[in-house]
């Protein structure tokens, strides 16, 4: 009996000690991991921003000829794709409604569809280039044109006057239409003019015929008109005669009629 009732103690004793905080703490499971801290995703990059360069240049400035010729062979299509879907982007000289009026009619009515096709695409870069870059692009020269490695210009830069060179001309960048990447448009004075489509300087269009010249009649007097002046001046003078007789008529009357009065 008393070996069962140590047996109870002991069994009681080490039921205490297990329990206690201090075996408890040495026999509890290690902690999970803590979940790794991420790095936050880096933010979605902007999407690109579309220009459509039929509306750019439609209210742009007077580019109207262009636009005609870009609709009618369908260029302003390529350039709109690649403005769109390239990484590269465009670069466009665009010429003023001017610049085209100012040589002969029949130097872009007599060209032939793809030539005129040609034309236009040797007005683009098929990249897209800031003003501030064209300094640089100038030591590259000859730069090949969107209408081929064979359709090339010469870029200059003195001191921000920048000149875009064809064979047959040499427009100078009179103003930023629109330049933000993807698409640059730059306004130009002259359209350019390469050799191969021009095999010699294209004509100017005739100068505008002058005003008429003023009349004679309205510059000098006919010999009517002098006779007249001089038959008028005699009259002058004879009516200036006159009244002075006149005068010394009246005088000497008036003088003797003062002299009747005294002796009267």
């Amino acid at each position: 009996m008393m070996e069962f009732k140590a047996g109870i103690l002991t069994l009681a004793m080490l039921a205490i000690v297990l329990s206690s905080p201090a075996v408890a703490q040495k026999h509890k499971s290690p902690p999970a991991p803590a979940a790794p801290i991420l790095p936050p995703s880096p933010a979605p990059a902007p999407a690109p921003r579309y220009v459509d360069l039929a509306d750019l240049l439609s209210v742009a400035g007077p580019f109207h000829t262009f636009l005609e010729y870009l609709q009618k062979t369908n260029v302003i299509d390529t350039f709109q794709n690649q403005a769109n879907n390239t990484k590269e982007g465009i670069t466009i000289f665009v010429p003023k409604d001017s610049a085209f009026a100012a040589l002969k009619k029949t130097t872009f009515a007599n060209l032939t569809q793809d030539q005129l096709k040609s034309l236009l695409l040797y007005h683009a870069l098929p990249k897209f280039y800031s003003l501030a870059e064209f300094n640089k692009l100038s030591s590259q020269n000859p730069v090949a044109s969107f209408a081929g490695s064979q359709y090339t210009v010469n870029l200059t830069d003195n001191m921000g006057s920048i000149h875009v060179k064809s064979m047959w001309s040499n427009p100078e960048i009179s103003s930023s239409v629109y330049a933000t990447r993807p698409v640059a448009v730059y306004e130009v004075n002259k359209v350019l003019l390469p050799m191969q489509i021009f095999k010699s300087d294209p004509p100017l269009a005739p100068a505008p015929a002058p005003a008429p010249d003023a009349k004679a009649s309205d510059v000098a007097p006919s010999p009517m008109s002098g006779k007249s002046a001089s038959a008028k001046a005699k009259a002058e003078a004879k009516n200036s005669s006159y009244q002075v007789g006149v005068g010394i008529v009246n005088y000497l009357v008036l003088a003797i009629s003062g002299g009747l009065m005294l002796l009267w």
